[in-house]
């Protein structure tokens, strides 16, 4: 993916625009990756490692399942709630996935669930982690439309509610349905001792979000707090990761950075040869018209994103789209972070969805089972997801109601 990028962006310069001299796209492939925010992306993806590599996800699991576990759909309600709350560490759905994944699948099939269903629901709760910060997809499309990270990271809070919200009125209907049992209520005690256990996970949106929005830390500052607490937490106090193993988490975390980068370098310079050659202004005006609609827009953008990432990774569609379509709507008077809220959803979306989503491809590698049964119930999930990003679009207060309450 990175080679086809930088390839076509420098067989473009070549063939059309001969006046532009090559080097150019290594000097923008370098701007790309100056801008400071992005020193977030490595960090908030090591503080997600440190606390896989640990017990945070049983403990956030654990608190979940006390409060909730004993409603009808109490354990599907749990994994969705789960997969929220792991999201505000990992910022990732991949990683939610793997993390929120394995602990909690064997409790849904000791409960009644099927395999199939059971996946299902851990891919699309999983892609609340793209709405929560500190959302990856949400720094990344920050840097390249230019709009502010701390307002993403707020904004996402009110779709990430509604989602949760649809979901859960479904996992009550399919229990009911399907006779699914229901949980013994968890005793006060042993509430207490859960809450106990988890609030040190607690500590994480905390210090993102009342970090940045009390002008304590920048994002990037937040992120590097947000490292530091998680080897606080996870080495010192519950001891569940040794220093030894420190070493292999940042490798593991350095590869995948080094993925990151690459893309987004190589973005930077596509970026700049899409501006250059005036291509949002030519879709503009042959795709959605001289004079088109917000309606108009905010659909083409809801499908382009959708449909791209069931087909490519979701960092790329951002970086690729995102140039194109940002233009466009800004000019029509939608806003940046209401526009980023529809593309993050869509990404996320588009990632647990056939034919090739990442996420779903994750979960077949992680519990070991074929493609077509992992994707065999997702046909709900995604027809919610598409809804509440439907209403996402049409009322934008949804999206920016909250950041309105903190400026």
């Amino acid at each position: 993916m990175m080679m086809t990028m930088l390839l076509s962006t420098l067989f473009y310069m070549i063939m059309f625009m001969p006046g532009v001299e090559v080097f150019t796209s290594i000097q923008q492939m370098v701007l790309g990756v100056q801008t400071p925010v992005l020193m977030a992306i490595p960090m908030f993806m090591l503080a997600a490692d440190i606390m896989c590599t640990g017990h945070t996800s049983k403990r956030l699991l654990d608190f979940v399942e006390s409060l909730v576990g004993h409603l009808p759909g109490g354990m599907a309600t749990t994994t969705a709630f789960t997969c929220a709350m792991f999201g505000s560490i990992s910022g990732s759905t991949q990683a939610t996935v793997v993390a929120v994944g394995r602990p909690v699948r064997k409790r849904l099939l000791d409960n009644g669930y099927s395999d199939s269903e059971v996946m299902a629901l851990i891919i699309n709760s999983s892609n609340l982690a793209y709405l929560i910060p500190p959302s990856l997809g949400m720094v990344v499309y920050g840097v390249a439309s230019g709009a502010s990270i701390g307002d993403l990271f707020i904004a996402g809070l009110g779709p990430a509610a509604l989602i949760l919200i649809m979901f859960s009125i479904y996992s009550a209907c399919y229990a009911k349905i399907k006779n699914i049992p229901r949980i013994e209520k968890a005793s006060t005690a042993q509430r207490w001792n859960a809450t106990k256990q988890c609030l040190l996970a607690f500590g994480f949106p905390l210090i993102i979000m009342g970090g940045i929005y009390t002008g304590i830390f920048s994002p990037t500052e937040a992120a590097a707090v947000a490292v530091l607490y998680a080897l606080i937490v996870e080495v010192f106090i519950y001891k569940s990761i040794k220093i030894r193993e420190l070493y292999g988490i940042a490798l593991s975390t350095g590869v995948i950075t080094t993925v990151v980068f690459i893309l987004v370098a190589v973005g930077a310079a596509f970026s700049w040869i899409i501006s250059y050659a005036r291509i949002p202004q030519m879709i503009a005006e042959g795709l959605i018209g001289s004079d088109p609609s917000l309606f108009t827009i905010l659909l083409t953008v809801n499908l382009f994103f959708f449909i791209g990432c069931m087909f490519v990774e979701a960092v790329v569609v951002i970086l690729v789209l995102t140039p194109i379509f940002a233009p466009i709507a800004a000019a029509a008077g939608i806003d940046l972070v209401h526009l980023g809220i529809i593309v993050t959803l869509q990404v996320a979306i588009g990632s647990g969805t056939p034919p090739f989503g990442t996420s779903i491809f994750t979960c077949s590698a992680i519990f070991d089972q074929p493609y077509l049964k992992v994707i065999k119930n997702e046909g709900p999930y995604i027809v919610m997801l598409l809804l509440a990003c439907t209403l996402i679009s049409a009322f934008p207060s949804i999206s920016l109601y909250l950041g309105s309450l903190v400026q």
